[in-house]
């Protein structure tokens, strides 16, 4: 399996039969000569943002405790980490941590449009990375 680099010039959207569509403006890489046919599907792989230390509620989705019956400042406190039995705590327990800045692969991205003398590709969705961000896109 063959891979492009690129690089990610902002993300927008475009207006298609009476629809909008959200779409990623792809910049190739200069040596390149990768075509690519409107329709097909593609697979990304980039650095989502780092998101540095978070808590449970964010990293996890964790829905935190009421605000209600004398809670004060555990709203957003993760809870049981495990039980009293084993006195440890055991590995793969979600809890607060370090968020993002890991490869992330997208599949399934669909080419809206390419253009091949400005090296312009057109991706329906997202890609991971903030602006100007490479990343490496794979042709089935």
């Amino acid at each position: 399996m063959t891979y492009v680099r690129a690089r990610k010039i902002k993300m927008g959207q475009i207006f298609k039969d009476d629809e909008v569509i959200p779409v990623t403006f792809v910049a190739l890489d200069e040596s390149s000569g990768a075509e690519f046919k409107v329709g097909s599907k593609l697979k990304v792989s980039g650095f989502p943002k780092g998101r540095g230390f978070q808590g449970g509620v964010k990293r996890h989705g964790f829905h935190g405790s009421d605000k209600s019956h004398g809670q004060k400042h555990t709203l957003r406190a993760p809870g049981s980490i495990g039980a009293t039995g084993p006195q440890r705590v055991f590995p793969g327990v979600r809890m607060a941590g370090r968020m993002g800045g890991t490869i992330s692969t997208i599949k399934n991205l669909e080419v809206v449009e390419f253009d091949k003398t400005r090296k312009l590709l057109v991706l329906k969705g997202a890609v991971p990375g903030n602006k100007g961000a490479q990343f490496k896109i794979y042709a089935k």
